[in-house]
């Protein structure tokens, strides 16, 4: 018996060793980029000429001056339109915008909001605006603004069915509820702000990056844990405890080394209107590549081999082995797959939001909503379950306030759940 422990707690100890190596490696390349950052506290903003025609001009060399909290410093806009002005901390500053630099055709609209003031809170990037020109005479009807609030809610529910495709997989196929799936995520947002922001790498190869890291992590988390646990019959109940000291264990590790402030991607994106839409071209473009992401899983689920085993095992595991289905490969193989899916999520996540140690376990919820709304196990649940929560929560925040806009989330999963218990995709069964 002793001959047969000592190799596997070896291997025990190398891949633990392994695993705190990696996280100092991380964290040695996280805690420069947190030192040369210092403080993350600016205001921005973007002046535009708004014409009659509801056309907008950038306009540039205009005089920004901030003054608070014993500071003063000032921005001047770009070609673009563009202003930035890092402040040394929260607090409160003023913005006022120098008229006499503006154009000799252009006018400041709402005089009254020149100055502005305002608190900067910690780790945050406050947007002043400053309405330039004529401006359209007239307000958004209730369509418009359901439209616009509903494109945003589309870009939000395509990044979290990246998200949530792989935790409905892997309950799918095991059974586990993943907690710490949150911090795929997590890892993905920090990954790529690393590549984009702290190493220059352009924002294409930094996904594709931020993609094969996921799956890297994915595949070395089920070797190392997941799969020794199953092979010594450990319980379903003791796993998802230990996916729960996990999700805390890694977000110690990242706020350890990393910081707990949020960081934003230097990267500007221009903005596109498209009749009452107003999305950049970061958000389209991710758009359009979680989309097809989306596809090429259900492609995969239903017309491959591999995919025809991952439904066979998650029907009957015990089956589809008597079947000949290798199903550590499958279960290997969706974790590997759910991870890079996640990761790469938190990467599109970051570049509309900002990324920080806790945006993972902030999206854990929704994705648990997506997840159980859609039914239990079924990818296509989760894609259809998160599409209809991210539509939904944007779309109340004209009724509600943006604050509680998650509430929704659950609003709508508990009304569906009253008429469908197994959920939009889920399949009823038989109690008893």
């Amino acid at each position: 018996m002793a001959i047969g422990v000592v190799p596997r707690v070896a291997r025990t100890l190398a891949l633990v060793l392994a695993g705190l190596f990696v996280a100092v490696l991380a964290g040695a390349a996280f805690a420069p980029l947190a030192q040369a950052s210092g403080s993350t506290e600016s205001i921005r903003g973007t002046l535009e000429e708004r014409t009659a025609d509801d056309e907008r001009i950038p306009v540039p060399g205009v005089r920004i001056a901030i003054e608070g909290e014993g500071f003063e410093g000032e921005g001047v806009t770009d070609e673009n339109g563009d202003w930035l002005v890092e402040l040394p901390g929260p607090g409160s500053y003023t913005a006022a915008l120098d008229e006499s630099t503006l154009p000799d055709e252009v006018v400041l609209r709402d005089a009254e909001d020149n100055p502005w003031s305002g608190e900067v809170r910690t780790g945050r990037s406050q947007v002043v605006r400053f309405n330039l020109g004529e401006g359209v005479a007239r307000s958004a009807s209730t369509l418009d603004r359901i439209l616009e609030r509903g494109s945003v809610g589309l870009r939000f529910g395509l990044l979290l069915a990246l998200a949530a495709v792989g935790l409905s997989l892997i309950f799918g196929t095991t059974g586990l509820t993943n907690f710490a799936h949150a911090e795929q995520v997590t890892l993905g947002g920090l990954l790529g702000y690393t590549f984009a922001a702290g190493m220059g790498v352009p924002l294409v190869l930094a996904a594709v990056m931020v993609l094969i890291a996921g799956a890297l992590f994915g595949w070395t988390q089920d070797a190392a844990l997941w799969k020794p646990l199953r092979r010594r019959g450990t319980g379903i109940i003791p796993m998802m405890i230990v996916t729960i000291g996990l999700s805390l264990f890694a977000r110690s590790v990242v706020q350890a080394f990393y910081g707990s402030s949020p960081r934003s991607f230097p990267h500007r994106s221009p903005v596109v209107d498209l009749g009452p839409t107003r999305l950049t071209v970061y958000d389209y473009v991710t758009m359009g590549v979680a989309a097809a992401l989306l596809v090429a899983v259900a492609y995969v689920l239903l017309r491959t081999r591999w995919g025809k085993a991952t439904r066979a095992v998650s029907d009957n595991p015990a089956l589809a082995a008597a079947s000949g289905i290798n199903v550590d490969a499958v279960v290997r193989g969706v974790w590997t797959v759910g991870a890079a899916l996640a990761a790469l999520g938190g990467m599109f996540l970051g570049l509309s939001q900002q990324v920080s140690a806790q945006m993972g376990v902030n999206m854990l919820l929704l994705m648990f909503a997506a997840v159980v709304l859609g039914g239990l196990g079924t990818a296509f649940g989760a894609m259809a379950g998160a599409l209809i929560v991210g539509v939904f929560i944007e779309v109340s925040t004209i009724v509600i306030p943006t604050e509680i806009k998650n509430v929704g989330a659950l609003a709508i999963l508990i009304l569906i759940l009253l008429v469908r218990p197994q959920g939009m995709l889920g399949r009823r069964e038989r109690v008893g």
